[in-house]
Formats: structure tokens, C-alpha cells, sequence
């Protein structure tokens, strides 16, 4: 079982001609709204790959909260240790160009009272993998994190957005994923180079995985350096990109498969949310991504 905690939002998308720069109004397309949060969609992403998925996260008293919680509910995510308090679900503001190019601002809201306390001892164990993000109190994730390692839980830890942990609490993980900027803000952090096996070597601890979009993946692990390049695609828009590889690689590894197979996967579910519109609703089915990662890295994907 993949056990999430992390954030559930509703995410206002507007697709405009340019990504406005500071002090610059730009006038876009027709709003759209849509379930999003990089907990919800990456909850979403190992549910579509088939894993079975239970979140824990926070909403709102608000209008909003159905909204944000519904594609969870549809994909068949287990939603028992979903708390609802006052105030308002958690929000994104989305800006996305013609070439899938994003600005995302986020307003907590709820997700600022997600706890760790709502999962109990009983569900962490070997059996069961935590996904973990940065959305959600940095203090409450140290926590979890703690408690899942005493109890030989698989943890994998996408560290966004770049908000640190102590360092014991980094150590402790079994996978580290991070983006390109993201590892250059932990690098700054640690006093080290921003490229995997220096980070790995720094954390003493887990095997870390760096994402650099066309550029593909790299992973440091105790065996090596393993590469896995990109799906050529036409990027529509990137949302969730990340979300869905992080979803798809704990799915992977959740159903016993090694890493070179899960990356390998979770570029391909990738790539296919990046052909589509939207945060969750971009994220591929199973049968999507098995028939993609048959095919190879060398295949274009129109959108």
C-alpha cells in the first residue's frame, strides 16, 4: 500500500500568451478549475498506476474542499484520514504558455493543519510505502518521517517545493527526489555540488534522484549512477509533470519493482501528463503508460 500525506488543493489554471514578468498584467484564456496539490495528484498518479492509495491531508469548510478532493474520490484513493477544518481548502493560482511552461503561487489554507497524528502506527510498517512532499507543515512530515523509519517503512520524499528538513530527517529517507532547482537550493544547504552522488554522499542515507525535464533523470544510489533519458513529447503543459513521476516511481517500487524499471516508468507517465492539460486530469492511466514505456524513449507523443 502507498500511504500520502501531504497537500490537496483546487487549482485556478490560466493559460495565457506569455508568462507575465513583475509588475506585468497579462490578459489569458477562459479560467479553469481543477483538483490539484502535489500530495492529491501524486496520490492520484500512484492510484491511476495501480497502487493502492490511501491520503491524509486537510480541507477546508468551503466550497472548494469537494471540488479538490473529487478526483481522489474517483480514482479510487482511500480517503478515511482526510481531515476537514475551518477555514479555506488550500488554493493554487496556475499561469501556463502556449509551450507548457508554468508559474504556480499557492495558498496553504488547510493544508497548513495536516498531521502527522492522523496516521497511525498501525499503518506504518514494511509493507507500506509514505510518499512525502513539502506542501504540508515541515514539522509534522520530520515527525512522520521519524515514526515510519522505526517501523521499516519505505519513505520517498519529493522535496517540493525546496523548504528544508533537518538533516537527520533527510538522512532517514530510503528516496530523495528532487528537481534541478531543487537541488541546487539543498546543495546551497549542505555546502555541496548540486548533482546527485554529491548529495547522496553528503546525506549519507538515501538514494537520490535528480529530474531535469528534456534532460531526463539521474539517480545516485550505493550501486552507481543510473540514467534514464526523456520521452520526446510536444509539451503542452507541464503541471503535474513532476507530481505524476513521483507518484508512478513509488507505485513501482510499492509492487517490488526495482529502481532502473521504476524510473524508467515514471518518465513515461511523465511525459504523458506534459501532452495534456491540467494537474490531475493530465495524469495517464495504467494501460497509457504500459503501452509508452513499450514503445520507448525514442517515440514522439502528440497531445
Amino acid at each position: 500500500m502507498i500511504l500520502v500525506f501531504g497537500s490537496v488543493n483546487l487549482d485556478l489554471i490560466v493559460p495565457v500568451p506569455v508568462l507575465p514578468g513583475p509588475g506585468e498584467t497579462v490578459l489569458g484564456e477562459a479560467l479553469r478549475l481543477e483538483p490539484g496539490g502535489k500530495g492529491a495528484n501524486q496520490a492520484v498518479a500512484a492510484a491511476r498506476d495501480g497502487a493502492t492509495v490511501a491520503f491524509a491531508g486537510a480541507v477546508g469548510e468551503d466550497d472548494f474542499a469537494a471540488q479538490a478532493v473529487a478526483l481522489l474520490r474517483s480514482s479510487g484513493v482511500d480517503l478515511a484520514r482526510l481531515a476537514t477544518v475551518r477555514g479555506a481548502t488550500g488554493a493554487a493560482v496556475i499561469c501556463v504558455d502556449p509551450a507548457g511552461r508554468n508559474q504556480i503561487a499557492v495558498a496553504p489554507g488547510a493544508n497548513r493543519f495536516a498531521r502527522a497524528t492522523q496516521i497511525a502506527d498501525a499503518d506504518l510498517c514494511p509493507g507500506t510505502t509514505l510518499l512525502l512532499q513539502m506542501e504540508v507543515d515541515p514539522g509534522e512530515t520530520a515527525a512522520l518521517i521519524a515514526r515510519a523509519r522505526a517501523r521499516g517503512t519505505r519513505i520517498v520524499l519529493s522535496l517540493a517545493p525546496p523548504l528544508l528538513l533537518p538533516r537527520p530527517s533527510l538522512a532517514a529517507v530510503d528516496i530523495l527526489l528532487v528537481n534541478a532547482g531543487e537541488a541546487e537550493a539543498l546543495a546551497s544547504a549542505l555546502g555541496v555540488a548540486a548533482d546527485p552522488e554529491a548529495l547522496r554522499a553528503a546525506l549519507g542515507g538515501p538514494d537520490v534522484v535528480v529530474t531535469r525535464g528534456e534532460a531526463g533523470a539521474v539517480a545516485a544510489t550505493g550501486a552507481g549512477l543510473l540514467h534514464q533519458p526523456a520521452f520526446r513529447i510536444e509539451a503542452v503543459d507541464t503541471t503535474a509533470a513532476g507530481d505524476t513521476f513521483a507518484g508512478v516511481l513509488a507505485a513501482s517500487l510499492d509492487r517490488g519493482e526495482e529502481l532502473p524499471a521504476a524510473l524508467r516508468r515514471a518518465a513515461a507517465a511523465a511525459a504523458l501528463a506534459c501532452t495534456r492539460r491540467g494537474a490531475q486530469a493530465s495524469i495517464p492511466l495504467v494501460a497509457e503508460t504500459d503501452r509508452l514505456v513499450c514503445r520507448g524513449v525514442s517515440e514522439c507523443i502528440a497531445p
